[in-house]
């Protein structure tokens, strides 16, 4: 499928059990944070930041859970029946939504991962401001 936007493709992704699925509009090279704060080294959460506008949640929305820490404006998402977390709201980027690039069905034609420090997350957000700024 493709977006209204020429430039993009749309991807299709899930959590495991497929209750919860969603659309998200993407070029055709990425590029993914490998987290290696606590959450996400644990969870194996590759991040894909993207304007909200670009994501679209298709089915699921009451068999989502939120789990929320620290500061609060992280909104962690999870499926009530499998448990993964195939995105959430940012702290980094309250304004957009962080997908998990492994929780896509297809993926886009070229991937860069990057490593993200996220045990200094203060030090290092900002980098990931831009993310979320529709282009």
């Amino acid at each position: 499928m493709t977006s209204s936007d020429p430039e993009l493709k749309t991807y299709h992704g899930s959590c495991h059990c497929g209750s919860v699925q969603f659309s998200v509009e993407l070029p055709d090279a990425v590029e993914v944070e490998d987290c290696n704060c606590s959450i996400c080294s644990k969870a194996g959460f590759l991040h894909l930041i993207v304007p909200l506008t670009r994501f679209h949640l298709l089915s699921g929305q009451d068999n989502l859970s939120t789990y929320t820490f620290n500061t609060g404006i992280a909104r962690h998402t999870f499926c009530k029946t499998c448990g993964v977390k195939p995105f959430y709201t940012p702290r980094s980027n309250p304004d957009g939504i962080d997908i998990n690039f492994r929780c896509l069905d297809q993926k886009p034609g070229e991937v860069s991962i990057v490593a993200f420090d996220g045990q200094n997350w203060e030090d290092n957000a900002a980098t990931l401001a831009h993310k979320s700024i529709e282009q």
